[in-house]
């Protein structure tokens, strides 16, 4: 009976691993969407980074998980999700045109810098004029 070469048989089971990683990366990607679908940004969050990261390359869930990370509070990391969607293919509109827009809120936003005052009530110190 003749054997198979061992590199055939670690090419196949190579195959066989990166296509349960695969199917694992849908399964994480569909319910992370279901859960955002529902509300659940958190079990979204979980669920969709799982999916990153069995799958780093796809787009579609870099851009899933920035929704879920902006609806989580997360903008940092949105950013960073959105922008490696947008890496990774640039013809994903839906992730360019979130990108867009959470840099867009994001300057229109006040910092908490801006927020803050000093406690005996006045305005808050620029630097400019100041002196100590």
């Amino acid at each position: 009976m003749a054997r198979a070469p061992t590199s055939l048989v670690l090419f196949a089971l190579c195959a066989l691993v990166v296509g349960c990683a695969d199917l694992e990366a849908r399964r994480s990607y569909r319910a992370g969407t279901e859960a955002l679908d529902r509300g659940e940004s958190q079990r979204a969050v979980a669920e969709l980074e799982r999916a990153a990261a069995l799958a780093p390359e796809i787009s579609a869930i870099q851009n899933h998980l920035g929704i879920a990370y902006e609806e989580t509070g997360r903008t940092d990391d949105a950013l960073l999700a959105y922008q490696r969607a947008v890496d990774l293919d640039c013809d994903n509109r839906a992730a360019e045109s979130n990108l867009r827009e959470l840099r867009a809120r994001r300057v229109d936003e006040p910092r908490p810098d801006d927020l803050r005052s000093s406690p005996d009530g006045e305005e808050p110190n620029t630097g400019q004029g100041a002196s100590r």
